[in-house]
């Protein structure tokens, strides 16, 4: 084992400066595959959090941001993305090692999330008000679109990257400055991130990247009282702390939660296509995506041979290192997980449920946290399996008869981020998806994402959107300009005419 003091070492990013934090805590990341320590991080408390919603605000008022052009906005953006780009395998293989991802899909993905920050580079300078047809004589009214302020981006260690895009793009394009809090859990590839930031050139406390945990970091983040805007995602239990927390501040906030989003497919579907969707929603980063397809409901005639399909897909994945491009299931990110998943597969099998494959840990694994790939066959809807978000690799199928039944099950959740729909009938593919109460529906496909299309959820899976055109706005407010041209005195406000 690595002495500790000499493992890697991440300071937070505040102001422009690495700072080890007001209270001197260091933490210890411990590798998921292994599960031992392999990189420390200091810890902010709440004076730092002070220190990096005073700089945001700061720099919100310095000419240095304040009056940069929107296309000089854009152009630190773009060079941002070519940042991230030529580092990709670093930033992805930090991930790995934090959070047990694959580095193949860690890599990759933040490769793609260049794109993200391309996109809204090109925004930057498209934020327009408009010229109003006043009903007023001799006046002129307009409006503008201003940055919103000081915005507290809390960010989950499951797709830090992705997530992180999704809310420092806009927020920088509408010209923000952003207290980016990284999960304690993982933090470390945010804190590379934020050495781009500083190299693209962006001016002193435009962003700020701290980690620390519930009560001297995120309460006093979102509670405080210069944060004009919250964006959260994580789990509904926290995001009811940051919903009271944003009480204090009045703070403009959205939500993107949990899911257990369902993906319902029809026995007109194309099998091959059906299960690989199931096999990419569920075994997929391990299983530890908010919009894990973790509810198959399947058409009763199909059932038993779509399993055996699955069944016979999942034979060949190997379960491993997940630095190995020849891995396709790595760790999951912490033990706890792995509990969960046991407990809730054991009452699952009390319920009746019968598991065809998986259901434990892999042999040879034993110091990681690591998890077979497993399929539950559900008899009914009252399965534990498929009410709980287990954020790993176990996959519940329940079959349906008709098309109405299987539209009630695919709704039958306090969750509705995603939702898949496999049918080659178009008449029901467009019925079905616009019935079903989820923010994202992919047909005949699965896990797709582009920083063009919005992405968030109904119910308690949150609200608000993050990506696309509209994002950039929900990081303004509207300012409405009146000017009078007459030549005339003002009227006398006490004279009635």
């Amino acid at each position: 084992m690595t002495a500790a003091s000499q493992l890697p070492t991440y300071q937070l990013f505040i102001d422009g400066d690495w700072v080890d934090g007001a209270e001197g805590q260091m933490l210890m990341s411990d590798n998921p595959a292994t599960g031992e320590p392999w990189a420390r991080f200091a810890c902010a408390g709440r004076a730092d959090v002070e220190c990096a919603v005073a700089a945001a605000r700061r720099a919100l008022n310095d000419s240095d941001w304040r009056d940069m052009t929107a296309t000089r906005r854009g152009k630190l953006i773009a060079r941002l993305a070519e940042l991230i780009e030529q580092n990709a395998r670093k930033l992805g293989e930090l991930e790995t090692n934090d959070s047990g991802k694959l580095a193949s899909e860690t890599v990759a993905q933040t490769g793609y999330v260049a794109d993200y920050y391309r996109y809204y580079a090109g925004l930057a300078d498209k934020i327009e008000g408009a010229t109003l047809p006043i009903d007023k004589p001799d006046m002129h009214v307009f409006t503008t679109r201003e940055p919103i302020g000081v915005v507290a981006a809390i960010v989950p260690w499951n797709a830090q990257m992705f997530l992180t895009a999704t809310k420092l793009g806009p927020a920088l394009a509408a010209g923000c400055a952003v207290v980016l809090k990284a999960s304690e859990v993982a933090p470390c590839a945010m804190f590379e991130f934020a050495r781009l930031i500083e190299q693209a050139g962006f001016p002193a406390g435009v962003v700020s990247v701290i980690t620390g945990d519930a009560e001297n970091c995120a309460i006093p983040l979102t509670s405080h009282p210069d944060v004009d805007r919250i964006a959260f995602t994580g789990g509904p239990e926290t995001a009811r702390h940051v919903v009271r927390n944003s009480a204090q501040n009045f703070a403009v906030t959205t939500l993107e939660l949990g899911g257990k989003s369902p993906i319902v497919v029809f026995d007109d579907a194309d099998l091959e296509s059906a299960a690989n969707g199931l096999i990419a929603g569920n075994f997929g980063a391990s299983g530890q995506s908010c919009v894990a397809g973790s509810r198959g409901i399947v058409h009763r005639p199909i059932l038993k041979k779509l399993i055996a399909l699955i069944g016979e897909k999942a034979s060949g994945i190997v379960i491993g290192d997940p630095l190995d491009s020849k891995t396709h299931v790595g760790p999951l990110c912490t033990k706890a997980q792995v509990s969960r998943i046991e407990d809730t597969l054991a009452r699952a099998k009390a319920q009746g449920a019968i598991i065809h494959f998986g259901g434990a840990m892999p042999a040879g694994l034993e110091n990681g946290h690591y998890f077979q790939p497993t399929l539950v066959e559900c008899p009914g809807m009252d399965i534990e399996t498929l009410k709980v978000e287990m954020f790993g690799p176990v996959m519940s199928l329940v079959p349906f008869d008709t098309e109405d039944q299987a539209i009630a099950m695919a709704n039958d959740s306090v969750y509705g981020l995603g939702s898949g729909v496999f049918t080659q009938n178009l008449a029901r593919a467009h019925r079905v998806s616009r019935l079903i109460r989820a923010g994202i529906c992919w047909v005949n496909t699965y896990r797709a994402i582009s920083p063009i299309a919005p992405f968030g959820g109904f119910n308690q899976s949150g609200y608000g959107r993050e990506a696309g055109l509209e994002a950039v706005l929900d990081y303004t407010r509207t300012k409405t300009t009146w000017i009078n041209m007459s030549d005339q005195p003002m009227a006398n406000p006490f004279v009635m005419r």
